[in-house]
């Protein structure tokens, strides 16, 4: 389903219109999206600690936004920060800069793309308005020089 008027009007001073106007929304209500099939390969390959998707509270997947709970405005922007950054990156680039990021990293915590979602929505829930595109826009920037 598309925001309501509510979540649009309190994630309007941070996004884009469009962003806002084509991300969908799903809450599972008695299911669980599971983990990918690839993991059972990638655990033949000694790899061990993968996230376990079930746990997640909320995954996008370029403008869908899959919750395992009712969104608040803190899951909502973090998951509107990824889709800013899927729009910016592409598929291509976010997968990879993701799945580089878990591998030289270890742990989703410190993904990247990760930190710096927790970081912006940290920002919104203490401050001010600010374009979450200028953000993820300088950050990348920022991350390829």
């Amino acid at each position: 389903m598309p925001l309501t008027e509510t979540q649009r009007a309190t994630m309007q001073p941070y996004f884009p219109a469009e962003v806002l106007e084509n991300t969908r929304l799903s809450v599972l209500i008695g299911e669980r999206v599971p983990n990918p099939s690839m993991y059972s390969m990638a655990k033949m390959m000694g790899i061990r600690n993968l996230p376990d998707f079930s746990g997640m509270t909320a995954i996008t997947f370029v403008d869908v936004v899959v919750s395992h709970e009712e969104f608040t405005d803190a899951i909502l922007f973090h998951e509107l920060v990824h889709v800013v950054q899927y729009a910016q990156m592409g598929l291509k680039e976010f997968a990879s800069r993701y799945v580089n990021g878990f591998i030289r990293r270890g742990s989703y915590e410190e993904v990247p793309l990760e930190k710096h979602a927790y970081l912006l929505e940290s920002r919104f829930m203490q401050s001010s308005p600010f374009s979450v595109e200028q953000e993820v826009k300088q950050w990348r920037e920022a991350e390829t020089s």
